[in-house]
């Protein structure tokens, strides 16, 4: 804990009114011998100014420096004194720019006004204590192994492996099948990887697997799986199951490279899967390409969507959506089999690019099959990505493909076998019916975790990946900001079993992986977080004295750091903790803290606040507990483009809205605080939270809250949480003034004075 603190004004950031002298002078005087030196710089990010404090601290042997001036995220890097413990306390950007009077005019910038004063007043006061409940962390540095197990070895794992390697790492490489290649090695072509990417060409994957198996640095294990993954990382322990038993191997970090699957085909059903002849999915027609078996001179590939109105061109579906119904077929025909509730037509939330681009290549397998072949693209929407557009318009002018915007109405056999085909609102202006020799329906793409749990954890959270619900069994953490970061620390998703994608895509994302995956053992064997909070070298430290073994932290931790024994004490894995400080916030006995971010330390940054006894005479008093993931930075975003919000509310950036401890509120309410915000990231569908399950638990926590307010008879809207995206950062002013015109209605806290 820091005892010598030297605090430290910068006259750039937050002079004009405020008399920063007579400022230093009051905290030095609140604090005395805590706050040894008290100065105000002109510039404090000046060299001059450092080298000052630098002497400072060597003189008057301060352990802590307090910087009072712009945003903690402003030059960060800067201020590094030797193991010194530093802090910094927001007065620009949460202070002097955002500040207002509560009549809505802005402040005299040449005479503050004394509310001003008293806010910048008790962040400095809430920062010296903050420091002074600061201990510096000193991580849980271990020996790592520098291996990286990859699993799957098709296109994006055998990428994968390759990169480990030239990365100087080893790399242990397991294939569920007997030979390497995955789905790649079936294909006849790929739709084009390089200039001018106007031509189908060879995937190439051939070279991909000769230079894994020349690689001396890779160990292939074929027909093998991962029986079992137990340990952290930097010190996994792989059970791999092979023909001849298992085998245990020690792994710093994993590549999940498992690809997909077709999904059932039962949802093609309404097209005549399954019931009209040669009517057949992508991936089979795919195989008939590769093993020249392609009879059929008219081929129709029908891309309609489920969705006439996607939020946005990722959200398509794969899967066709179900046909309108149809007229009764002619004497002679076969039909589709009608599907009266569409409901009943499960869809994939995955993207139709997939789809589209590989119809724009297997017709023209069909051209290049037969002389005058034809291939009927029919969709609902086209979605071709990036440089594929040129691919895209290579295949406009290929004579014998014809594209059309078409909603299915019927596929019907005629006596002959041939297709019937009937498209409305084509693009031709006229309902038409197309007769072909078969139907290509798009193959939906399923990860391969979605129905086998493939890693196998030996976890208490169980062996599989938490299930995201929009993603379907997709392995992903936070898709947003983290694509490749599991919710299990140390296992990368790459390729098709993170989201549909091509193989350029699945080239790139098997890089990024490996590269995390580097990254994960590197920080590891450092002792520090990998992501999102990378470097950061604190972890939960547990008192388990009180511990109560109420399993809390163990059953609300979104990462799986946790696990415990047989009476439900926690055991912790230090790197898989991602610092999000979920399982402080879940404690009720206080057990667990961090060096640098714990309950004390906030609840008394939270009574260092100055409440006023008459709100009528002094005004109300609210805190906002912000995220400091998406909230804080929208905080300092609001102001630096000339929003202002109340001088009565105090801001204290939390880690994840997730570590928000209950005692917290009761802290403030016993203090006479008047209300209490919580903002976090937005969570549900679009999963925005950097800690994938933070704001839901505090949203979970704040309904017990409320039940513990209503019973002291404090009105439970005095506490609320609010979501927010760090772009809506212009909302913020208006959410804070809401909150306050609220307050100030309902009056005081009635414990203010107590």
């Amino acid at each position: 804990m820091a005892t010598k603190i030297g605090v430290y004004f910068d006259q750039s950031s937050i002079g004009g009114g405020l008399d920063l002298e007579s400022l230093a002078d009051t905290v030095g005087g609140k604090w005395g011998d805590l706050t040894p030196v008290c100065k105000v710089f002109p510039v404090l990010a000046d060299k001059k100014a450092r080298d000052e404090i630098a002497a400072d601290i060597e003189e008057e042997g301060l352990d802590g420096v307090l910087l009072c001036g712009a945003s903690p995220r402003v030059d960060w890097d800067l201020y590094d004194f030797d193991g010194v413990l530093v802090d910094r306390v927001n007065l620009r950007e949460q202070g002097v720019m955002s500040y207002k009077n509560p009549d809505g005019s802005l402040a005299d910038p040449e005479a503050a006004p004394q509310l001003l004063e008293m806010l910048v007043t008790d962040y400095v006061n809430m920062g010296v204590v903050r420091l002074q409940k600061t201990t510096a962390p000193d991580g849980s540095p271990s020996e790592g192994v520098r291996r990286i197990l990859v699993l799957g070895g098709g296109w994006t794992g055998l990428t994968a492996a390759v990169n480990g390697s030239l990365a100087g790492h080893e790399v242990v490489l397991v294939e569920k099948d007997e030979v390497l290649g995955g789905r790649a090695l079936g294909l006849l072509k790929t739709v084009p990887l390089s200039h001018p990417y106007t031509d189908v060409h060879d995937t190439g994957i051939e070279k991909k697997i000769a230079a894994v198996q020349a690689d001396e640095n890779i160990t292939v294990y074929t027909k093998a799986k991962l029986a079992k993954l137990s340990g952290q990382p930097g010190d996994f322990t792989a059970t791999i199951a092979l023909a001849s038993g298992e085998q245990e191997v020690k792994v710093g970090a994993v590549v999940l490279a498992t690809g997909w699957q077709p999904q059932d085909t039962k949802v093609l059903e309404p097209f005549g899967y399954g019931s009209l002849q040669n009517v057949v999915t992508a991936a089979e027609f795919e195989k008939m390409a590769k093993t020249g078996t392609i009879t059929a001179r008219r081929v129709a590939f029908i891309l309609n969507t489920a969705l006439a109105e996607p939020a946005d061109p990722y959200a398509e579906l794969c899967a066709p959506e179900a046909p309108a119904e149809a007229p009764a077929p002619a004497e002679g025909e076969a039909a589709a089999p009608a599907v009266k509730d569409h409901e009943s037509v499960r869809h994939l939330p995955i993207s139709n690019a997939i789809s589209s681009v590989v119809a724009l290549k297997q017709a023209g397998y069909v051209c290049d099959a037969f002389e005058g072949g034809q291939a009927f693209i029919l969709y609902d929407s086209m979605v071709v990505q990036g440089i594929h557009e040129r691919f895209y318009k290579a295949a406009q002018d290929r004579l014998g493909v014809m594209m059309s915007k078409a909603e299915i109405r019927s596929i019907t056999q005629a006596a002959d076998g041939s297709l019937n085909v009937l498209c409305d609102n084509t693009l031709i202006g006229d309902d038409i019916e197309i007769n072909v020799d078969m139907v290509v329906l798009p193959t939906g793409i399923v990860p391969a975790t979605a129905k086998d749990p493939i890693v196998n954890f030996d976890y208490r959270q169980g062996p599989a990946f938490p299930d995201l619900e929009l993603f379907e069994g997709y392995a992903d953490s936070n898709y947003i900001c983290f694509p490749y970061e599991t919710r299990r620390t140390g296992v990368y998703a790459a390729g098709c079993v993170r989201q549909p994608m091509m193989l350029d895509a699945a080239e790139e994302d098997a890089v990024g992986a490996t590269m995390k995956a580097i990254q994960c053992i590197e920080s590891a064997n450092k002792g520090v977080a990998v992501h999102p909070r990378s470097g950061d070298l604190s972890y939960p430290l547990f008192n388990f004295v009180r511990c109560t073994q109420c399993k809390r932290c163990t059953e609300e931790c979104p990462f799986g750091a946790l696990d415990d024994d047989e009476k439900g004490t926690p055991k912790p894995n230090p790197a898989r903790c991602r610092r999000c400080g979920t399982c402080m916030g879940a404690c009720p006995e206080r057990v667990i803290s961090f060096a640098n971010y714990n309950i004390d330390q906030i609840g008394s940054m939270i009574r260092e606040i100055t409440v006023p006894p008459d709100m009528k005479k002094g005004g109300p008093r609210v805190i906002i507990l912000a995220c400091e993931n998406d909230a804080y930075p929208a905080l300092d975003m609001a102001a630096l483009r000339g929003k202002h919000w109340s001088p009565y509310v105090r801001i204290i950036p939390v880690r994840c809205l997730g570590s928000v401890n209950a005692i917290w509120v009761a802290d403030a309410m016993s203090k006479g605080i008047d209300g209490v915000m919580m903002l976090g990231c937005k969570y549900g569908d679009d999963y925005q939270c950097h800690f994938v399950k933070g704001s839901e638990i505090c949203k979970r926590r704040k309904e017990n809250i409320a039940e513990t307010l209503n019973r002291l008879g404090v009105e439970p809207d005095r506490v609320e949480q609010y979501e927010v995206a760090i772009d809506e950062y212009d909302k913020l002013p208006g959410v804070i003034e809401d909150f306050m015109n609220m307050i100030l209605e309902k009056g005081p806290n009635p414990f203010k004075g107590y």
